[in-house]
């Protein structure tokens, strides 16, 4: 963008966030009357992308994250890890510059949890994109480049990669 967010006006930042930013909470925030496939398509819609032209691409991430057979099923259908994944299919649809993740596997099964990380990866590892990940889950730090550990609300300590040691200690 080139414009430092401070010099935005809400609509420059409205649209900055919309079209860079992929957001994957612990509470899912799924619109309850739209299904799945609906669901993870809203950050296309949102940015002008017609309904119809919305649904294969949100059907594909779904697809990869072992949703595709739920695409019509509204969220109260769903068990707690599948409205997880819808979430992070939603966060991640449209392909932002940044994803932030706060517990992105902790309604997950193991194999689950291992297929969105990897695509958490996948996204960091392309070309001028970044995720950030808040989580207590010590099997996610060998997907990380660099970890900030926290306490009492404050960076103690930042280590880089490679991690594989601290994930296999826990």
């Amino acid at each position: 963008c080139g414009k430092p967010l401070t010099r935005m006006s809400d609509a420059e930042k409205v649209a900055f966030r919309r079209n860079n930013i992929g957001f994957i909470f612990q509470q899912y925030n799924l619109l309850p009357a739209l299904t799945a496939a609906e669901n993870a398509a809203i950050p296309l819609v949102a940015a002008g992308m017609a309904i119809a032209r919305a649904a294969a691409p949100a059907a594909a991430i779904l697809d990869r994250i072992g949703m595709g057979a739920h695409l019509g099923k509204l969220p109260n259908q769903l068990s707690g890890g599948q409205q997880q994944r819808v979430a992070i299919a939603r966060a991640l649809v449209h392909a932002p510059r940044l994803i932030v993740c706060d517990e992105p596997t902790a309604a997950l099964d193991a194999d689950s949890g291992q297929t969105v990380l990897e695509i958490l990866k996948d996204a960091a590892l392309a070309p001028d994109r970044a995720v950030i990940v808040v989580t207590h889950d010590p099997r996610i730090y060998r997907f990380a480049d660099r970890i900030a550990a926290m306490e009492d609300g404050r960076i103690h300590a930042v280590r880089t990669a490679p991690f594989a040691h601290l994930s296999e200690a826990a």
